[in-house]
Parts: C-alpha cells; structure tokens; sequence
C-alpha cells in the first residue's frame, strides 16, 4: 500500500493519484510492487531543511529526502520500506528553473525516492548507472521526459 500525505502547510495542486502511480511503477520495475507498503510525505522547506539537518547532519533544504524502514507488518507481514519526503517548494522551483510540468517533477521525486528506499545509490559511478537506468525505465513508463538529474 502506498500513502501520500499532504502536511498542512503546502497545498498541493496536482492529483496524488500520480504520486502513487510513480511510486507503484518504480516498485513493479524492481519487483517489489506486492506486499510492500510506502509512505509518501509532502511538506515545506522548513520541515525538509529540519531533517536534512537532523538526519544526514547537511544544513540545507533538499527537494526529497527517504528513510528506509525494512519492518515487516505483523498483521498483513507486507514489508514497510519507509518514508519519501519530498519539498512542494523545492520541487516548484525546480520545476519553473528546468520547465517540466510540476507534476513531472514530483513523479521524478516520487522515483528518485523509492529508489534510495529500495537500496539504489548514485555516490559510485556504478552504482549511478544502475539508478539512473531504473529511474530512466520508470519515467518513461510515466511517459516524461526528463533530464535525468541524480
């Protein structure tokens, strides 16, 4: 199952149904699509640069942050792989600078995220390559065309 919430302090102005379906896309492409569950969170720059800060000890805002889980549900024993938290600003901006539409940006953010989720890194050039390749597979399957930044 896949969550979106929305924090009080944005208004998001695109359908979260096409959150979830970049979210479902990227989890089908790397078979994890059954029995797994996801939280997408959608928040401020305030409550980005606070993680950002509090987690990776960078502070700045970022456009999307994840924090892998891996606890198995004892009810339904779906794998929680963790949270996306992505920046409606940042992504705004990002959007306007690089001119695709907003909700492109977010699935791009959506994809990005449930990559790092699911262990994919871009520190390494080969491991750069190997996210860059699903990620590319991903948002062609949403149909956009991105530069691919990672």
């Amino acid at each position: 199952m896949i969550t979106i919430q929305v924090k009080r302090s944005v208004k998001l102005l695109v359908d979260k149904s096409i959150l979830v379906k970049a979210a479902q896309i990227t989890l089908g492409l790397t078979d994890h699509l059954n029995k797994t569950d996801v939280s997408i969170v959608v928040g401020n720059d305030i409550l980005l640069h606070k993680l950002n800060h509090q987690y990776r000890g960078v502070d700045a805002t970022t456009d999307v942050l994840s924090f892998p889980s891996g606890e198995i549900d004892p009810d339904t024993s779906d794998l929680y792989l963790g949270d996306v938290v992505i920046s409606l600003p940042q992504a705004e901006q990002q959007a306007a600078t690089e001119n695709p539409p907003l909700q492109d940006e977010l699935q791009l953010l959506v994809v990005h995220g449930v990559l790092h989720l699911l262990g994919y890194d871009h520190h390494k050039s080969a491991d750069k390559q190997r996210m860059q390749s699903v990620q590319t597979r991903a948002l062609q399957a949403l149909d956009i065309r991105l530069d691919l930044r990672l």
